[in-house]
């Protein structure tokens, strides 16, 4: 089996981290955080949860803070050989596009866009050159799909609007996180399931029901499915009881806990 990686994680710079966790927490019903918001503590209860690596995903709320999102996330996967940062872009930014050149060169292997977060929708035209940029090199995308409790309404990526813009990737890899729609799983088994995408786990345990989990692993194949957490606010260990509880094959769940992502990430 390869090792297992919770491919859906979050972290702070330290001097913010506390802030940023109290402000996430109030927006989202006072949830309670499962470590302290830094790169040492998610990386302590990731591997304490059973984990042996996890990417960390990083956000570029608005376009003055592209750049300083991006120093911690290279500093974060210089530092730490256990956790894979990545980037992000911002899509008023002017200088997005450079800015994902610099994130490729840097090594980071992918970026997160959170559509909701960011205001936008994910198949708006003016989104397709940084689609197009990506797919050119090759990175990683790793979209918040579905629902966000903090920010519920309108949801600017539901499983139909990402279902349009796949083809702007080509053949580099695209992530739709929470099993591909947050809220929306049926809108995932219609729309989504199938496609040229990847569904990660995240936000799953005690939240979303087994029955329909295994119907969207089984109709979309386990070789596409990540095991995520969305650490700090759901716990590793528990995500990965939420996969071994589905009655899958062993070879499936091994694929889910880790095979999938070694192979995206390219890890030996």
């Amino acid at each position: 089996m390869s090792r297992i990686i919770d491919f859906h994680t979050h972290c702070f710079p330290e001097k913010i981290a506390a802030k940023a966790l109290s402000n996430l927490s109030h927006c989202s019903g006072d949830a309670i955080p499962f470590h302290a918001g830094t790169a040492d503590s998610l990386l302590e209860h990731a591997l304490a949860g059973g984990a042996g690596g996890a990417v960390v995903l990083n956000i570029a709320t608005n376009p003055r803070q592209q750049e300083s999102v991006n120093h911690f996330a290279i500093d974060t996967n210089n530092r730490f050989p256990n956790l894979y940062a990545f980037g992000s872009i911002h899509p008023e930014s002017p200088g997005a596009l450079d800015e994902l050149e610099r994130i490729y060169a840097a090594g980071l292997k992918g970026v997160k866009l959170h559509p909701d977060y960011q205001h936008f929708f994910v198949d708006e035209d003016r989104m397709l050159p940084i689609y197009e940029k990506i797919a050119s090199l090759g990175l990683i995308t790793v979209f918040h799909a579905g629902v966000d409790i903090g920010y519920p309404d309108p949801v600017h990526c539901t499983p139909e609007r990402l279902a349009h813009i796949l083809p702007a990737f080509g053949s580099a890899p695209v992530v739709a996180a929470h099993m591909g729609g947050y809220l929306c799983w049926q809108d995932v088994l219609k729309f989504l399931v199938g496609k040229p995408l990847y569904f990660d786990t995240a936000f799953s345990f005690s939240r979303m029901p087994p029955d329909w989990a295994r119907e969207i692993i089984r109709a979309h194949g386990a070789n596409r499915v990540l095991l995520g957490s969305d650490m700090p606010w759901s716990d590793t260990g528990n995500e990965i009881r939420f996969v071994k509880s589905l009655g899958l094959s062993q070879e499936e769940t091994d694929a889910i806990l880790g095979g999938n992502a070694c192979r995206l990430l390219q890890l030996q």
